[in-house]
């Protein structure tokens, strides 16, 4: 087993503490890591291989940039992600006949920071920036959302946004899984997580109300699901496989494509499955997209 960091024990005793002495300090700390965005290197978000001319774009804070002609299609990173995480799917959608648009959402990669704050952000956030470069850059034909990503996609959709097509990949499901997982690596007790729970459920409302079980209810209820393809690796240890093999049951018609070794990160760069979620989109394309079908208006 490797060695705890320095900074784990740190936490590890700075909580442990905590707990037994002045519960309300650890509260306030886990409620500063669970929303901080963890930092990544320039150079480790260079995309592999080469991609099509972009088109960067701003809206607001937020940077992306746009690829090809035709319908559109969104890719979403997860939390401490970045959008050309997804790079990989954007020459197999260019080649198919969409137009492909990717962004960091705030506080991640190149864009600035919204209204949390530097360093920051919340799941309601980051799905209003979704809603907001939909708004900018044209109505979507389909979304390709990561992890919490795929979380965020489903609250902009409960909220209204029209999507016809979904792919989810690795896709977060239940916070209270993470909960348990932070609790597990920094050690801090029931006194601080029932703190941590009292304070999100003033803010957001019970953690429960983010399960995308209860997001997906939400959204039923009022109009028909979109059609969908999950993709999930079953050795993913951020966002338990469990999670979409469930969520297939949940939404009628969903497909669920399943890996074996790649994790949770490397499941996006997986040529057979990158193929797959092209293929998928592509089934039904509207207009003159590869798939061709129904035919659509797009403004």
């Amino acid at each position: 087993m490797a060695k705890k960091s320095t900074n784990v024990r740190l936490l590890n005793l700075v909580f442990g503490l905590s707990e037994r002495l002045a519960p309300p300090v650890g509260t306030a700390l886990l409620n500063r890591i669970w929303f901080r965005i963890p930092a990544v290197p320039e150079k480790a978000r260079r995309p592999r291989g080469e991609l099509p001319a972009p088109t960067p774009f701003e809206v607001g804070t937020l940077r992306g940039q746009s690829y090809g002609e035709g319908p559109a299609v969104y890719l979403v990173h997860g939390w401490g992600g970045w959008g050309l995480q997804l790079a990989a799917y954007i020459q197999p959608l260019v080649d198919q006949g969409f137009r492909v648009i990717t962004y960091d959402a705030p506080s991640h990669g190149d864009s600035g920071p919204g209204p949390e704050g530097s360093s920051s952000s919340t799941l309601l956030e980051i799905a209003d920036a979704l809603t907001a470069v939909i708004a900018a850059q044209g109505p979507a034909y389909g979304v390709i959302a990561h992890s919490a990503g795929a979380t965020a996609t489903a609250l902009a959709l409960r909220d209204g946004l029209e999507v016809e097509r979904l792919v989810f990949v690795a896709a977060a499901t239940d916070f209270a899984v993470t909960l348990d997982q932070m609790q597990a690596v920094l050690g801090f007790g029931r006194r601080i997580r029932r703190g941590f729970e009292r304070r999100f459920e003033a803010r957001f409302g019970p953690m429960s109300s983010f399960r995308m079980v209860a997001i997906v209810a939400e959204i039923a209820a009022g109009r028909a699901l979109p059609p969908m393809l999950l993709i999930h690796d079953r050795s993913d240890a951020e966002t338990p496989y469990q999670g979409s093999a469930d969520l297939v049951g949940d939404w009628p018609g969903a497909r669920l494509e399943t890996s074996e070794g790649l994790g949770h990160r490397r499941v996006l760069r997986d040529p057979d499955l990158v193929k797959q979620a092209v293929g998928f989109l592509a089934e039904r394309a509207p207009g003159g997209g590869a798939g061709g079908g129904r035919e659509m208006m797009w403004e």
